[in-house]
This record gives structure tokens, sequence and C-alpha cells, in this order.
């Protein structure tokens, strides 16, 4: 794996383990925190869910984004949910996809289905960029329920610029 897209998106992945490794079943799949009353596990299952109909549409020829298996088990489990980080973060490791090739994907803007032209290594950047943005919402619910795990960038864009706090 020398990409440096396939490498960003192993690194934050593998954010995925050290959050399982804090977490209980219980916390895992706690949906009490407002207003979406989404869980942590639901969105760990979406991130893993998108890089799967990835490698299953990238064989295809045809990313249908609109068309992903979704493993409830991922949701409410964190054994469960830590095999399905391997299996994501292991096909990763182990692909040799061609980052400049062009593959079409089938996404619903809001609109119904449509199908845009991307690149693989496009693709591969916006599933890293979405699950930065599902670690973001994931890091809420983690305040909400009391629980740090002590990562200060997770959920963080690495563009955003970081607060400097005063030692004062």
């Amino acid at each position: 794996m020398n990409n440096s897209i396939l490498q960003a998106s192993y690194l934050t992945l593998s954010k995925s383990k050290n959050l399982l490794s804090r977490l209980s079943n219980e916390q895992l799949c706690n949906d009490s925190v407002p207003p979406y009353h989404s869980s942590i596990g639901s969105h760990i299952r979406h991130i893993l869910d998108f890089y799967k109909c990835i490698f299953n549409g990238l064989e295809k020829e045809l990313v249908d984004l609109t068309n992903r298996d979704r493993d409830l088990s991922v949701e409410t489990d964190c054994n469960c949910a830590t095999e399905y980080i391997d299996f994501v973060l292991n096909s990763l490791k182990n692909s040799n996809f061609d980052v400049d090739s062009a593959i079409d994907v089938i996404d619903n803007l809001g609109q119904g289905n449509i199908r845009i032209n991307y690149t693989v290594g496009s693709l591969l950047a916006q599933a890293n960029s979405h699950t930065i943005h599902h670690y973001a919402i994931i890091n809420y619910i983690l305040d909400r329920i009391g629980v740090n795990i002590n990562d200060e960038d997770f959920g963080l864009n690495p563009t955003s610029p970081k607060k400097v706090v005063s030692t004062n």
C-alpha cells in the first residue's frame, strides 16, 4: 500500500479500532443523544458499508452507493464491528487499485439516483472525508455519554485550524 490516498484511508479507519477498544456494547448502541438519536454503532456500520460498497463495485466497474449492505449486528456488538473494520482495513492494505482509473458511481444527491464519473482515487478520498465527518458526529455522541477516547484529532478534518489554548 504505497498510495497516499489508501494510506490516509487506512489511518483514518484505524481510529475506529481504537474507539471500539474503549467501548462497551451498551455504549456502542446507545441512541439516547438528541436530536438524531443515532448510535456510535450505526455510524461505524455506515462508514464500513460505504467502503464495502466501493470494494464490491470496483469488481463490477460500477459503484452504486445507494445499494449498501447493512449488517445491523455491527451496530450492537463491538466484536462484530471490529471484525468488519479488520475486513475493510485488510482490503485496503492488500489492494492494488489504480487510483487514476475511471469508475462510474451511482449516488443519490437528494433528487434521485444519478450516474457520476469518478476516478478510484477521488472515490476513496470521498470515503475518507465521509469517515471523518461521521467521526465528528460520533465525537458529539461520545461527549454526551461521557466517554473520552483520548484522540484530539478524532473527527477533526486535517485542514481545520486547531484552537490554540492560552497557558497564561
